[in-house]
């Protein structure tokens, strides 16, 4: 299939026609682990063992109906490492054995570097499992492609793990974007976080494989394996992707021979002119990951266990907001929004501050599972998935060509 054309500065996202027309809708009930309880038990292999796949262990953990029968990385290290979270689960090095032999696993978690996760899931569906594979879905427009026409003709779940969707404060916020903020102005996105991205290789494996980020040849930069996840936000409270992409980086603190980028800036305009600014550094932490979003009646704050939104002065009060618990949030009263903040509350499951009391991976796999037990639509398809990985890498592309 043809690239979009593109010159050195600006990429045009193009949308397959596999991909073409899909509604952005809310996603399922919020208190999942009280219907999960009712469930069957439901055993699951998690595919790749590093930092990703540890992360998802420990929100397994948390889920009672939850049985991780398998454990799979081509690292004997990071294979035990990950067993502590899992001790009763057989260990593979190879998925295709896991896949062979392990009939009686309903549900595969794919963790894996990005560029490996359309062969893992390709043959997942084809041994009839159902399948949550990390954001972003793939590192080339070809792979995403190739998943989306895989996930059309299974006959199981298969679900994508961008993470905002399943997010319950993000929820109750993405219909606000449209019916509070009224006209739209501009969106800006950041996420910073002071790391490495570079790390010792283990036995038996070369530097490539265990830094594959810093890899040119497979990585999708910050662009494509942080920004996508946030680029995803905006998508899916707009109901459209950005046509128009333009970025620009480099390297500012990790100088020791890299050239994928450590500090990025995006741009990304949509057909009606709205504009969202995107910015990620390795070199520094202040602010962390945040979302915001301002319209012509207010602002709406998206910050992964909170969201706020600051109602201008002169727009009109509904009233909801009558009851709405309020917090200075930088010199400004924000409405805290949570979606079913009520029956939160009364089982003890809200923070101080009101704010979430798991991280936002864990309520993409309840998601995920219980799409698997009741038949529930997922929260993020294959579809939805692989058109925001195609942001992130169209950004990355941008980003390298300058």
């Amino acid at each position: 299939m043809a690239r979009t054309p593109h010159d050195r500065r600006t990429f045009i996202t193009r949308t397959v026609g596999a991909l073409s027309g899909i509604a952005l809708l809310p996603s399922p009930s919020l208190l999942l682990p009280l219907l999960l309880a009712q469930a069957k038990s439901v055993r699951v292999a998690v595919i790749g063992a590093g930092r990703q796949g540890r992360a998802i262990l420990t929100e397994l953990q948390k889920i009672p109906q939850v049985e991780v029968a398998a454990l799979c990385d081509r690292s004997a290290a990071r294979l035990e490492s990950a067993r502590s979270r899992a001790p009763k689960a057989a260990v593979f090095q190879d998925y295709r054995a896991l896949l062979e032999t392990s009939s009686d696993i309903t549900a595969i978690i794919v963790a894996t570097p990005t560029h490996l996760h359309r062969a893992i899931v390709e043959d997942a569906i084809a041994a009839g499992r159902h399948v949550f594979c990390e954001s972003p879905l793939a590192s080339t427009v070809e792979d995403c492609d190739a998943m989306v026409a895989a996930a059309a003709a299974a006959k199981t779940v298969c679900h994508a793990g961008f993470q905002g969707r399943s997010n319950p404060t993000y929820r109750r916020a993405q219909p606000l974007v449209r019916s509070e903020l009224r006209d739209l102005v501009s969106w800006f996105a950041q996420s910073h976080r002071k790391t490495t991205w570079r790390f010792p290789a283990g036995e038996g494996e070369t530097d490539q494989v265990a830094n594959w980020r810093l890899d040119p040849a497979v990585s999708t930069g910050l662009a494509g394996e942080v920004g996508a996840q946030q680029m995803d936000v905006a998508a899916w409270c707009r109901g459209s992707h950005p046509t128009r992409i333009t970025g620009r980086g480099g390297v500012r603190l990790h100088k020791d021979g890299r050239t994928v980028a450590d500090t990025i800036e995006v741009d990304l305009t949509w057909d009606d002119g709205v504009a969202m600014r995107y910015q990620a550094t390795l070199a520094n932490s202040h602010g962390g990951a945040f979302e915001l979003v301002h319209g012509i009646n207010g602002s709406i704050r998206f910050a992964w266990t909170h969201a706020w939104l600051f109602k201008e002065a002169d727009a009109p009060t509904q009233g909801w907001e009558v009851y709405a618990t309020r917090q200075q949030v930088m010199d400004h009263e924000g409405i805290v929004l949570i979606a079913n903040a009520t029956q939160l509350a009364e089982q003890g499951q809200l923070q101080a501050g009101v704010g979430l009391p798991h991280p936002s991976l864990y309520y993409a796999l309840m998601d995920f599972l219980k799409s698997v037990t009741e038949s529930a639509p997922v929260a993020c398809s294959f579809q939805d998935g692989a058109r925001s990985s195609i942001v992130g890498i169209r950004a990355n592309q941008a980003i390298v060509a300058r």
